[in-house]
């Protein structure tokens, strides 16, 4: 195991010895508890995003607010996820969406938490289409494991550090908005798209070209680096990237989804 991600070889290896855990989940549905059902790796535990992963409020709050801690702890004891225990999380593709819970679980203090490099598509066993239900756990968890921005600190932070903003360039160009009520992006923000941290086989690209790639971008750990997406899932993601290349990174979770829902904020469009 790396630091971040195991390979689908290493995971086979250690089946038995991880809690496994099945992120799958696509915006506008449908859930992802079907796509579970018709084939699972072993073992693995399905998770659900929009209910078990985010909370819900007000849209100035953003679409995926996080959880409370009690919230994510309550759903951590019924995954089985335990702190003695590695946990692995993989979705359909990319791990685009279990990104959100390697970050929650790192950030509430789990230890050992890995993306299966490759999500689904890279395991090569047999599949199984029970709906798996482990014994609980009575893990404690304590949120703060990892760097986050507030709403209120993400405007300063633009100007000292560097923004990373994880949705698609037309996005962050402001040439389309399918979601939000404002396009455009967080003034001093960069486009980074997450699409972009992934290579062939939906697998991560090598750190030494991921750390090439934030480099360019002004992120090579010289300043601090924030992450924001539409509404927090997928920054989950660049983050990992950014671990990988060894660049820590906080996360703004309400992301464009909260912050376009202020109409008192700022909005930037174009290259810059």
């Amino acid at each position: 195991m790396s630091a971040v991600l195991i390979s689908a070889t290493e995971l086979a290896e250690r089946l038995e010895d991880v809690t496994l855990l099945d992120v799958r989940w696509k915006l506008g549905g449908p859930p992802g508890h079907g796509e579970y059902l018709k084939g699972h790796i072993p073992g693995a535990v399905y998770v659900a995003l929009d209910t078990e992963l985010a909370a819900h409020g007000a849209p100035t709050d953003g679409r995926h607010p996080l959880p409370s801690l009690e919230a994510l702890q309550s759903a951590a004891r019924r995954w089985g996820v335990r702190a003695d225990r590695p946990v692995v999380v993989y979705d359909g593709e990319g791990n685009l969406a279990a990104a959100r819970a390697w970050w929650l679980l790192r950030w509430a203090g789990v230890p050992d938490v890995r993306l299966l490099d490759g999500a689904l598509p890279a395991w090569e066993g047999e599949l199984e289409t029970d709906d798996v239900v482990p014994e609980p756990s009575a893990i404690e968890l304590h949120g703060g494991g990892l760097p986050t921005l507030a709403l209120d600190e993400v405007g300063a932070f633009a100007g000292s550090g560097v923004l990373l903003d994880a949705r698609a360039g037309e996005r962050y160009r402001g040439e389309v908005e399918p979601i939000d009520p404002k396009a455009g992006h967080i003034p001093g923000a960069v486009s980074a798209p997450t699409t972009e941290n992934l290579g062939d086989g939906g697998r991560f690209r090598p750190a030494e070209e991921l750390r090439e790639r934030f480099a360019a971008l002004g992120a090579d750990g010289s300043r601090p680096v924030g992450v924001y997406c539409g509404s927090g899932v997928t920054a989950a993601h660049e983050i990992a990237a950014l671990a990988v290349a060894g660049v820590d990174a906080a996360l703004y979770a309400g992301s464009w989804s909260q912050w376009s829902n202020h109409d008192a904020l700022p909005v930037a469009t174009g290259e810059g």
